[in-house]
């Protein structure tokens, strides 16, 4: 019987969730899904200087909008909590103390100018930067003057001389570091705290995390924390590291190409299912189309279908992605997510009426600000002062009867549009575009969006008439 399937997301709250972030969380938590498993969230907060607990805070609350709901972690905390690493320093301690009885680990004492200098006569001779050793070697005398110096050591895991360490990667293959290239890494900072090849490793050795996909950038740490966790006498996961996500540019994505963070693209009123059915395609192939649920898209994730190459983010394939999530919310949800874009004091059914006059027409919230100005102002729609737009020539194409056609018809029938464009029809003898487009520029200035019969009653008679009797000052 094979073990269970145990995945985690494990960020550093040390900034808000990018793109990036987000779908390696939601790839972790499809995985488990599909394997009917468990999803774990682990806050990897051992660096004090940048972590902040805002930070934390909004992740956790990013997460749950997203519908990425952990079986494990913070606020939900089982036999392996805590789930902040800041909070698991006696467990770092004790597996620290337990490489150092083996003779696994050393305390170093080299500056950061120290090993700069290295680095750089490393690469200038054109060998791979790695450590050289310097404190490898010392005597208890030794490492006793440099403590007497004041100089606070740091401690560096003592990579095998020789031998390999290899492993098969979910996305990559075949994978194998001679143990001679990767050199001696820090596991204990010089201020006493975990190092993240070391707490990151162990944690998810002590929490059953069998399966980990991370971005690509970790691929080079992998040996090492095989190494630690094989000196722990301590499993490891299964790994997975996931292609770069680009910008258009093709450089990494990030703020300098357009990308944004998760929460402003959800103050921006973008839609959980429109960026996770994206986030799903980026670096995933699949054969399914369209708009899916969660529940969906874990029963079509694979491992199997992870992509080497960079996966390009494209704003207007979110967009497209948008337009479907806006179009398939439910009335009651479309509202919630219009609500902040309308005026206040509307009555239940005006608003019933207005959601589902513009539902079909919008994409993001601004959208909705604007209509309901249309809508429910009471200045002329903006292009008509504009001389040279196209409303207004085509209010001067149609002429001053034709608006004033329209005033009349208001007057003796109200807001049926049979009613009015009838009326219109029959005093100016219009028809098809020539009658339509002219009244709809009148009336919202542009010549798309929402059918206009749901909209008169909505405008109101006394604006539908003060808007055409405006046309005909105009024409």
């Amino acid at each position: 019987m094979s073990e269970p399937v145990v995945t985690r997301f494990a960020p550093s709250p040390s900034g808000e969730l990018h793109l990036g972030n987000v779908r390696t969380a939601l790839f972790n938590w499809l995985h488990a899904r599909r394997h009917g498993g468990r999803f774990l969230l682990r806050i990897e907060d051992t660096d004090a200087e940048r972590s902040r607990p805002e930070f934390a805070a909004q992740l956790l609350e990013d997460l749950r909008w997203l519908g990425l709901e952990w079986d494990a972690g913070p606020g939900r905390e089982d036999a392996a909590a805590p789930y902040e690493q800041s909070r698991r320093s006696a467990l770092y301690t004790a597996a620290l103390e337990q490489l150092e009885r083996a003779g696994q680990v050393y305390p170093c004492f080299c500056s950061t100018l120290e090993l700069e200098v290295s680095r750089r006569a490393q690469l200038a001779s054109g060998k791979p930067p790695r450590y050289a050793g310097t404190c490898r070697n010392l005597d208890a005398a030794q490492r006793a003057a440099r403590v007497a110096e004041g100089r606070q050591p740091t401690l560096r895991f003592k990579v095998p001389d020789t031998g390999k360490v290899e492993f098969t990667d979910l996305v990559h293959g075949a994978q194998t570091f001679a143990c001679a290239d990767l050199g001696d890494f820090v596991v204990r900072r010089a201020d006493g705290s975990a190092a993240f090849f070391f707490s990151n490793a162990l944690d998810d050795a002590l929490m059953g995390v069998t399966v980990v996909l991370r971005g690509e950038d970790h691929l080079s740490n992998t040996p090492r924390q095989k190494l630690i966790n094989a000196a722990l006498g301590q499993p490891s996961p299964t790994y997975g590291h996931l292609s770069l996500i680009t910008g258009d540019d093709g450089a990494p994505l990030s703020k300098r190409n357009g990308a944004r963070s998760l929460r402003e693209l959800r103050e921006a009123g973008y839609l959980p299912e429109a960026i996770f059915n994206l986030l799903f395609r980026l670096g995933h192939s699949s054969a399914v189309l369209g708009m899916h649920d969660l529940a969906t898209l874990a029963q079509q994730f694979d491992t199997a279908h992870l992509g080497r190459a960079p996966a390009r983010f494209d704003f207007a394939q979110l967009e497209v992605f948008q337009k479907d999530a806006v179009h398939a919310l439910t009335p009651e949800r479309a509202a919630v997510w219009m609500q902040a874009h309308l005026p206040s004091g509307l009555a239940p059914e005006t608003l019933r009426a207005f959601v589902a006059a513009i539902q079909p027409n919008v994409i993001l919230p601004r959208e909705v600000a604007e209509w309901a100005a249309v809508i429910f102002g009471d200045a002329a729609p903006a292009a008509l002062a504009d001389e040279t737009s196209e409303s207004r020539r085509l209010i001067r194409e149609a002429g001053r009867e034709f608006f004033l056609a329209a005033a009349a018809a208001v007057h003796a029938s109200g807001t049926d549009w049979k009613a009015l464009t009838t009326a219109v029809r029959t005093a100016t003898n219009r028809k098809g575009p020539e009658l339509f487009k002219p009244l709809r520029h009148a009336l919202t200035g542009v010549g798309h969006g929402p059918e206009l019969a749901p909209l008169l009653p909505l405008i109101g008679a006394s604006r539908l008439q003060a808007r055409f009797e405006h046309a005909a000052t105009l024409a």
